[in-house]
């Protein structure tokens, strides 16, 4: 398992935004490599586990995965239309789910956010394509 695993980290590292196990698997195939499905699910879950990436679930349900630069707790602020990915620290956040499990009585809080929103490249292109068809 640890080289199937290791092959799927490869592919994450090298990838800009979160990808879906799907999008992994074709890749893998495409290259060449004899993996399953399950067998990429499975390297992926163990790489999550392990803190090796991170694991969010899109709008519409699907569990997408990346290899972070950080081994530090963040959080991510997410393109919707190109899925570029940066990494955030978010000491405000921190503070905020601390005080909240607080003051309900939780102790170990932990917390994922993530932020969506459209990049500054994709606003721009949508921008100059509306003012083409104006």
């Amino acid at each position: 398992m640890s080289s199937r695993r290791d092959a799927v980290h490869a592919v994450l590292r090298s990838s800009e935004g979160f990808r879906s196990a799907q999008d992994v698997y074709a890749e893998m195939r495409a290259q060449g490599a004899k993996i399953g499905l399950t067998t990429v699910y499975r390297a992926l879950q163990n790489l999550a586990d392990g803190g090796q990436v991170d694991m969010l679930r899109t709008d519409d349900g699907e569990s997408v995965y990346r290899a972070c630069a950080s081994g530090d707790h963040h959080h991510h602020l997410v393109c919707r239309v190109c899925g570029r990915t940066v990494e955030v620290a978010g000491p405000v956040v921190e503070r905020w789910a601390e005080a909240v499990g607080a003051e309900h009585g939780f102790t170990e809080v932990t917390h994922t956010v993530e932020v969506f929103g459209t990049c500054g490249s994709c606003s721009a292109a949508k921008a100059a394509g509306t003012a083409a068809r104006s």
